[in-house]
């Protein structure tokens, strides 16, 4: 299907023509729900640790004679049933939560997303971005003209075709602003940003990559 092309300012400078094999599929709210839940999930990190009554200090001598104290028995003062023990089943760093997501699982649902994106005129296609030099103020110009005269409020993707340091570091600085190689793309991302604003060369990277 064919898109509007705009230039840096906001103005309208031609058609672009978008892969209906990724822009125009059935949106799969479920599918995406399981693709974000295991990104998510192999993004978390284990903190939680308790020691077991062998890594605790102390404890190495037996507290009081076996028999004769009229006491019970006990081995160590660092066993769980003290205070100051070890910890008995508790949580360790240990623990992985990674999950595993098909290839074609990711693909499919990023598909859905970026179709999602494209129904609900949230994808913006620009015909390139040129900075001088790497200047957060210049950015933030053309983010401004933008806002003025085709987006809302909201945190914006922008996807680039290949890394381009100029631009990211260009928008590093700005809070709703956030860069991406196009073959980098990915649902979580996505979702984390209203807008998805790709460079008129980053359609190409998208299908060179996702529809090999």
């Amino acid at each position: 299907m064919e898109v509007k092309v705009y230039n840096q300012k906001g103005e309208e400078i031609g058609q672009v023509l978008l892969p209906k094999e990724i822009f125009e599929r059935e949106i799969n709210p479920d599918l995406i729900w399981q693709v974000v839940y295991c990104m998510m999930a192999n993004q978390r990190k284990s903190s939680a640790h308790t020691k077991t009554r062998a890594e605790v200090r102390g404890g190495g001598r037996k507290p009081w004679p076996q028999k004769g104290t009229g006491r019970a028995r006990h081995g160590s003062i660092r066993s769980p049933i003290w205070v100051g023990g070890g910890v008995a089943h508790g949580p360790r760093k240990e623990k992985k939560y990674k999950k595993r997501i098909p290839k074609k699982m990711k693909r499919q649902a990023l598909f859905s997303v970026l179709s999602g994106k494209l129904k609900d005129n949230e994808l913006i296609v620009l015909d390139k971005i040129e900075l001088e030099k790497p200047k957060t103020k210049l950015m933030a110009e053309i983010i401004k003209n933008l806002r003025e005269k085709l987006l809302d409020k909201g945190k914006i993707l922008l996807a680039l075709p290949q890394k381009d340091e100029i631009i990211e570091r260009s928008a590093r600085n700005l809070s709703d602003v956030e860069t991406i190689e196009a073959r980098n793309l990915n649902v979580l991302d996505l979702l984390n940003h209203k807008y998805l604003i790709l460079l008129k060369d980053s359609v190409k990277a998208i299908k060179d990559t996702f529809l090999k």
